[in-house]
């Protein structure tokens, strides 16, 4: 079989339409896909020891003679023991394998194999569990670098190590070098077909290295590139003038004196939008700093020079939520703020949208509905997108695009380090709202273990006596042993809230939410709460950016160990914002000592640009982003924070290119310029 780039995994021997369907959940559909679906990380097989050398706890090498016929017992319905005796010129070994009943028969006395795993002592006698298994001289998973790959369900890092081995070795050259040779030689970099064999095969660590560095330099060069062109995209465009004098009568709207960083973010909206470009500024603030006030200043600003403002919130709740406080604060201004969501009836949306259309609206709150078609603007001058990283480049792009090029405003709750943000938000002007308004008061955070579980329940108790309610957040939606596997403990929202109601607290009020309801569903379990109808709500991180609950006093987070830092601070936002003393109390069971530091650190600062450095130096980026990267494009292998200073070298790189040939309309550029258009394939209409 010939593997080209555009071979279908369907054509792989062994692939048949199932796994080829599990594959694509991973992104993969060509042999293509595979050559790009780089390791997470890589396990050094290539240390081999006789039994009596191996170093308990330490994962190893173990050629040995299996030396008698295994024996198979079932210890329960659904766990099978397979267990051998293997032995080696200096003793025995025993091994136990779990529901791996094949190797019954696999297993030949008198031949030899390598187990690969961790040697366990009982005595004198030696152990391995469920160790990985080979015949002597097949080398496939053992006596190498063996890369380990991002998995889902019904898919072995086995079987993409074969499939990615076959795929580097018929395909790596393929790929072509889109590099101009001036940047290979300027920064050092390796072959792109050299790379793409080694990251999948690798000799040696120092030859990995190499590989990885091309890679992630290449990956971001053309990010900075995109981000650049993009850039200069807007510095053309023409938008609203919207010239404002004084903020003075809008502040005068305002019950509290706002922050100097509340008032430093105001004006710097204000001289954005008097210029002729239009404003593309991100805003970011901790929880409860003041965000929204600074939109509903930008909102007064467009309305007082004869436009209109819409702000999508990323649930309904939260839609109403910020319709109801910004009606209260702008009515005494003569403003209007109207409602757009999708559970209105359709008389209520008409008549909201005729409003929009004549312009007798001026400021409009909504979710994803305002996205729909028949929601016209008589003249649209701002679009403010809360929880930016809940709506991607395109949404942004599909709402500004409802105006003739309106001022956008940006909000995030979400803090990143700085360098970060002007990378990841290299199309928007980044200001931060680095204080918290007077009265906000700080949440106490505690760190405990399974041995203090039942205080812990004790003290949820003792708050809903005293009128509070609390929130109980769980890494899984639901038990599910094949993809959980190895974490007995992992708790799971549907069956834990269960054990709650039944178990623990019968006499209370406890519902559950998670991001596989129903949108509705989870409307309604929120509202509940928010309406203090319920007591303890049990959740996965849906939560995260959500409803304001004043009453809410607690904030309970299980394997907390599970959680990037960032996220457990944006957990801990959610609790704290009303009169009552707010406690967060992250419970884990890891005996890690990097996991209990890194939990410490949420215990010494309530600071979330403190808390992003540093989780930024123990988790890298993918904490800030997940899977979304904020509506950029997806990154493969580059790591944003992982390498700053290769980060700086690809900016430069890119910086340097461009002066020369601002289109990349020059031969040696047309690649980079495919390679650009390639990874923001989202939105690669932004090049044209």
């Amino acid at each position: 079989m010939n593997v080209t780039l555009n071979t279908p995994v369907t054509e792989f021997p062994g692939i048949g339409p199932a796994r080829a369907g599990k594959l694509e959940k991973l992104g993969i559909c060509t042999a293509g896909d595979l050559l790009r679906y780089f390791p997470r990380d890589y396990e050094d097989r290539r240390k081999s020891v006789s039994i009596i050398r191996a170093t308990e706890g330490e994962p190893v090498c173990i050629q040995a003679m299996v030396a008698e016929t295994p024996r198979i017992s079932r210890v329960r319905r659904g766990l099978d023991l397979v267990k051998v005796k293997a032995v080696d010129h200096s003793g025995m070994l025993n091994i136990t394998y779990f529901n791996q009943a094949y190797l019954k028969d696999a297993l030949r006395p008198g031949e030899e194999y390598i187990f690969y795993g961790k040697v366990e002592s009982t005595g004198r006698a030696k152990q391995m569990t469920n160790p990985v298994t080979e015949p002597v001289g097949k080398n496939t998973v053992t006596g190498c670098i063996l890369p380990v790959y991002p998995l889902t369900a019904g898919i072995t890092n086995n079987l993409l190590v074969s499939l990615t081995r076959r795929t580097a070795q018929d395909c790596a050259h393929e790929v072509g070098e889109a590099l101009p040779d001036r940047v290979l030689r300027d920064y050092e970099l390796a072959q792109s077909d050299f790379a793409y064999k080694t990251i999948h095969m690798p000799d040696s660590f120092e030859l990995l290295e190499l590989a990885r560095r091309r890679l992630i330099f290449e990956e971001l060069f053309y990010l900075a590139a995109g981000l650049a062109l993009l850039k200069g995209r807007r510095t053309g465009e023409r938008g609203h003038s919207c010239p404002c004098e004084s903020l003075a009568p809008f502040l005068d709207l305002l019950p509290f004196a706002p922050t100097s960083a509340q008032l430093r973010v105001m004006e710097e909206c204000r001289t954005d939008m008097a210029g002729i470009r239009p404003m593309n500024r991100l805003v970011q603030g901790d929880v409860g700093s003041g965000k929204t006030v600074v939109a509903a200043a930008a909102a007064w600003m467009v309305i007082q020079n004869g436009l209109q403002a819409a702000l999508m919130a990323p649930t309904e709740i939260l839609a109403r939520q910020h319709a109801q406080s910004l009606s209260r604060l702008l009515a005494p201004a003569g403003i209007t703020v109207g409602l757009l969501v999708g559970s209105m009836t359709p008389a209520q949306k008409k008549e909201i949208r005729q409003r929009l259309k004549s312009g007798e609206l001026q400021f409009v709150v909504g979710t994803h509905a305002l996205l729909s078609g028949g929601v016209d603007f008589a003249r649209l001058g701002l679009v403010v997108a809360d929880e930016q990283h809940r709506f991607g480049v395109s949404q942004r792009a599909a709402l500004t695009a409802k105006g003739e090029r309106p001022h956008v405003l940006v909000m995030s709750a979400t803090p990143i380090p700085r360098t970060l943000a002007l990378i990841v938000y290299g199309d928007l002007d980044v200001s931060v709202i680095d204080q918290l308004p007077p009265g906000r008061t700080p949440v106490d955070t505690f760190v405990v273990g399974e041995d203090k579980r039942q205080r812990m329940y004790g003290f949820v108790r003792k708050l809903v006596q005293e009128g509070r309610q609390v929130y109980i957040v769980c890494p899984a939606v639901e038990d599910d042993p094949e993809r959980w596997e190895g974490l007995p403990d992992l708790k799971a929202v549907t069956t834990y809230a269960k054990n709650l109601q039944e178990q623990v607290f019968p006499d209370l009020r406890v519902a559950f939410v998670h991001g596989k309801l129903k949108a509705k569903e989870k409307e309604n379990v929120m509202a509940a709460f928010a309406g203090g109808e319920l007591d303890v709500l049990v959740s996965t991180t849906v939560i995260e950016v959500g409803v304001d609950v004043p009453n809410a006093a607690l904030m309970v987070v299980e394997n907390a160990e599970r959680f990037g830092l960032s996220q457990l601070h944006q957990l801990r936002g959610r609790v704290g914002r009303g009169e009552h003393k707010s406690y967060c109390v992250l419970v884990t069971g890891s005996k890690s000592e990097t996991s209990r530091t890194r939990l410490k650190a949420m215990t010494d600062t309530t600071d979330g640009f403190k808390i992003a450095e540093e989780d930024l130096k123990l988790r890298g980026p993918g904490d800030f982003f997940g899977n979304r990267q904020h509506g950029l494009p997806q990154l493969r292998i580059a790591d944003l924070a992982g390498d700053m200073r290769l980060l700086s070298q690809a900016q430069q790189a890119a910086r340097e290119m461009l002066e020369r040939d601002p289109e990349l309309t020059g031969t040696e550029h047309r690649m980079v310029r495919e390679r650009i258009q390639t990874l923001f394939a989202q939105q690669a209409d932004i090049f044209n």
